[in-house]
């Protein structure tokens, strides 16, 4: 197949690479430029540089064409925005989830149009067709599995989309750059939000939306216990950063209208309910929910990572669901993505709604 190759500058990617490159497809590798230098470049360093200097070593390596194509304005208008109204609305946002749907397999997709048959990332995941429908899949190594970053892939996107590394462990990836003299063998994984490479994202968010002095509440008692500079500095199940004496306290709710954030030193009592949540707009991998009825039990993710909750989900005539946790969650808050699970097949995902701090009924 002719295949465009996304390369990051890491491992993942360049391992994909090599593996295509052996398999005998005709590559060209992309990189793709999103960092907007100019409108955060005062804050700290821009990585990009460094990553496509590793790109470029690899390309040139293996021996294959390397394209920069730049989509630093689609890049701010869907992802950053979008990043950055969420935390103003006091939701979280999940900024990877919108890059891969909206970037890597959208804005890219409509810049190369019928070029190549396929796009593939060094996303750790796996795929599979069954009568017709293309099927997302978990990773073989469940520490490393990124299927949570993808649950909003249509299936227009997903059938041409491959994951050449997604049946090897983290090991073997790196083991394989290593034997084959891949110049990214070595370098450490990025973390954190991609734009912002070695920016702090309070500092990110400190730029945008400033400061604005407001009240931290005990949740149990109404209580007033001191001052914060802006709820968009806090998340759900929040310790550290709040500034009070006598605790451990965690941050359990926030109140964008008053600009109060609820603390609690009670977080992991029966006092505060953490395993219940709706989520609003369902999207479907397949293109059309899967045939459940009623009450049925799934795994969902409620962030990037192995851990999958089980859980009861009803939905619900509007399109939403209403989940049961098997057990508490440490931070649900509004705007996170639960994505649901059919054993190892990503089925799609939904938006949280309410945050996972409640009071318990009366009984």
């Amino acid at each position: 197949m002719k295949v465009a190759v996304l390369v990051s500058g890491g491992v993942d990617s360049s391992v994909a690479l090599y593996r295509l490159r052996e398999e005998g497809h005709d590559l060209c590798a992309f990189y793709l430029k999103i960092w907007l230098e100019d409108d955060v470049a005062h804050l700290g360093d821009c990585p990009w540089e460094t990553d496509l200097t590793f790109v470029r070593d690899v390309c040139a390596a293996l021996d294959v064409p390397l394209r920069i194509v730049s989509l630093q304005r689609e890049y701010w208008d869907n992802v950053v925005q979008y990043t950055i109204d969420e935390v103003q609305a006091g939701r979280t946002p999940n900024p990877d989830i919108f890059c891969n749907h909206l970037i890597k397999f959208g804005k890219f997709y409509e810049r190369i149009g019928d070029e190549f048959d396929a796009v593939a990332t060094g996303h750790y995941a796996r795929k599979r067709v069954v009568e017709g429908v293309h099927q997302l899949c978990c990773a073989e190594d469940p520490r490393k599995d990124q299927t949570y970053f993808l649950a909003h892939l249509t299936q227009e996107q997903l059938r041409r989309a491959l994951f050449p590394i997604g049946s090897l462990p983290k090991a073997e990836v790196r083991a394989l750059a290593e034997r084959v003299g891949l110049p990214t063998a070595t370098r450490r994984d990025s973390q954190g939000i991609c734009f912002l490479g070695t920016i702090r994202f309070s500092e990110f968010i400190a730029h945008h939306l400033g400061e604005r002095r407001g009240e931290l509440i005990e949740f149990e008692s109404g209580e007033r216990k001191g001052f914060h500079r802006g709820y968009w500095y806090f998340t759900i199940g929040q310790r550290h950063g709040i500034g009070l004496h006598g605790g451990p306290w965690y941050v359990v709710r926030r109140d964008v209208e008053g600009n109060r954030v609820y603390i609690s030193r009670q977080y992991h009592s029966s006092a505060i309910q953490r395993n219940r949540f709706r989520a609003e707009g369902l999207h479907w991998i397949s293109g059309y929910r899967p045939p459940l009825y009623g009450d049925v039990e799934l795994r969902v993710k409620v962030r990037h990572g192995e851990h999958a909750y089980g859980a009861r989900v009803a939905f619900a005539a509007d399109g939403s669901a209403d989940v049961r946790l098997d057990s508490d969650d440490q931070g649900l808050a509004a705007g996170q993505f639960a994505v649901f699970y059919d054993q190892d097949l990503c089925l799609g995902s939904g938006v949280i709604v309410t945050d996972g701090a409640q009071p318990l009924a009366p009984s």
